[in-house]
């Protein structure tokens, strides 16, 4: 009887040791299956997010970070850090495909480059340590501002745009500090903020100035996510994947955007910064 009882027991614990085994195998396969389709999830917005940050020369952080705060509830901080990790890459990538169908100066790079850099590293600075929601309606006021230069500058008439400068070269520095103390403060590598003003003010075509603005987001873009990532604001897991996924359509859809017609370029980069600010005023 006793020998019957002790098996009956062993029987018994076995069978609660192998309940357990497969309650945690099936817990594990569902934490794998929902990791897959985060992964699936991240990689298909860097699609998109890539393919704007070609089309409009901007690397795509400008749409991923309402995207993020809207979609994922990251604040503005973590959505700006997270949303450079994807913007790097797609940066190098993009200014490449831009300079092998309209060459780059390498002393216009360097002069928008170099006060970029140094600008960006003080903007991102102060923006690390400033409130959430305060920054996200900065950023907001900021690109309407941007959307309504732009539009002014797409319906008023003047000199047809050209693929050279009509400002002295070293001016762009000026504009290399500005447009990375903007950029490094809201995330965004300052290639929104140049390439209004290179069609503006310097008189470019619209992917002339995508291409000069690439090469002053470049620097910017890196030094901003070296101190977002310092200061614990960048989500890894999420934006590796952006970044693969970004990496495979920058190279279509710059494509694109030469084969667009200036105007239709132009008008398309309009709406997409105020759709940008209607994306972030709801999270706001």
């Amino acid at each position: 009887m006793y020998a019957h009882r002790s098996l009956e027991n062993s029987i018994g614990a076995a069978l609660q040791k192998f309940a357990k085994c497969c309650f945690a195998l099936r817990c594990s396969a569902v934490q794998i299956e929902g990791v897959c389709v985060d992964i699936l999830l991240y990689l298909a917005l860097g699609v998109a997010m890539g393919t704007l940050g070609g089309l409009f020369g901007i690397g795509g952080g400008l749409i991923a970070i309402p995207v993020l705060g809207l979609w994922f509830g990251l604040d503005q901080q973590l959505a700006q850090g997270t949303a450079l990790v994807m913007v790097v890459p797609n940066v190098v990538l993009a200014l490449w495909r831009y300079h092998q169908r309209n060459r780059i100066e390498p002393r216009h790079a360097l002069a928008l480059g170099a006060a970029g850099l140094v600008c960006a590293w003080v903007g991102s600075l102060v923006a690390v340590g400033l409130d959430a929601t305060a920054m996200r309606w900065g950023f907001i006021v900021f690109l309407i501002v941007l959307a309504a230069f732009n539009a002014w500058r797409t319906f008023t008439a003047g000199a047809p745009p050209t693929a050279t400068l009509r400002q002295p070269w070293p001016r762009l520095a000026a504009l290399g500090g500005v447009s990375g103390a903007l950029g490094g403060f809201f995330g965004v590598g300052g290639a929104v903020v140049a390439t209004p003003v290179l069609t503006g003010a310097f008189g470019t075509t619209q992917v002339v100035a995508q291409g000069l603005s690439l090469a002053l987001a470049l620097p910017s873009t890196g030094i901003t996510l070296v101190t977002y990532a310092l200061h614990g604001h960048v989500l890894w897991r999420m934006g590796v994947p952006m970044a693969i996924g970004g990496l495979a359509s920058i190279s279509w859809s710059v494509r694109l955007a030469y084969a667009l017609p200036e105007r239709t370029l132009r008008r398309a980069f309009c709406l997409f910064l105020v759709l940008c600010a209607v994306l972030l005023a709801f999270k706001a």
